[in-house]
């Protein structure tokens, strides 16, 4: 499929690494569709804006990727309108950060479902028509934390593992389908997520950094639309890291 003509899914598109991603494959002049789960629609109205610039087609839906059943119905929408999917970028994630013995069963779970089962989710919606076509690329954002941990991330870095493990063995089944499933880890990347962090949890991390700064979305979105290139054909269930050399 020629890149101008692509239908690619973002999830969690409205903002950060998200936003960036659909710009960058707006770039293309790829049909660009991406769900969001934001109390209002005002994010979401900006990244539409910023893509209509861009003279591309482009859609946005609130959408719990959490929900099994909701995810289903999207992905079935989606492809009565346009026959296929031939990227899906699983970004949607969370963070409900807690000391250990404070973390509630609740807190737990929540991570948990939007950051690991949204990935099962849209992965399984979207692999048929995929195999249908034999062609497809899909790139699961996990993180840096998922590779060292974190004090007080014990759910978020249980799911961003999770996407790791889960990414290398889809990525074994559909080798022979024509469809590539790769993983991309950011490291402390400048969004509005690790904004809300206390200053001296980002002087922590920044200390870190071989590089000695943070990255930015652009950074993170230039590797996935690699991933999603004919540059990358043979390269499937790999985890490309995007950290300045935090981690290595």
């Amino acid at each position: 499929m020629p890149e101008s003509k692509r239908i690619v899914v973002i999830t969690g598109g409205s903002t950060g690494i998200g936003r960036a991603i659909c710009l960058r494959f707006a770039r293309e002049g790829a049909g660009i569709i991406f769900v969001h789960y934001d109390p209002d629609e005002l994010k979401a109205n900006e990244t539409l804006e910023l893509l209509d610039k861009m003279d591309v087609k482009a859609r946005a839906k609130k959408l719990d990727v959490s929900s099994f059943g909701a995810v289903g119905e999207f992905f079935q929408e989606v492809l009565r309108e346009f026959q296929r999917v031939d990227v899906l970028v699983n970004n949607a994630g969370i963070i409900r950060d807690a000391f250990l013995m404070r973390m509630s069963e609740d807190q737990w779970d929540q991570a948990l479902l939007v950051n690991l089962k949204g990935v099962f989710n849209c992965t399984k919606a979207v692999i048929r028509s995929m195999i249908k076509e034999r062609s497809g690329r899909i790139i699961n954002i996990s993180s840096v934390v998922g590779q060292i941990g974190n004090v007080g991330q014990y759910n978020y870095a249980a799911s961003k593992a999770g996407i790791i493990g889960f990414t290398k063995s889809v990525a074994r089944e559909l080798a022979t389908r024509g469809i590539t499933v790769n993983a991309v880890a950011p490291g402390f990347i400048n969004t509005e997520m690790t904004e809300r962090l206390p200053d001296k949890v980002k002087e922590t991390f920044l200390a870190q950094i071989p590089m000695g700064r943070i990255g930015e979305p652009d950074e993170v979105a230039e590797t996935v639309y690699w991933l999603a290139s004919a540059s990358a054909n043979y390269i499937t269930g790999q985890v490309i890291h995007v950290n300045g050399g935090l981690y290595t």
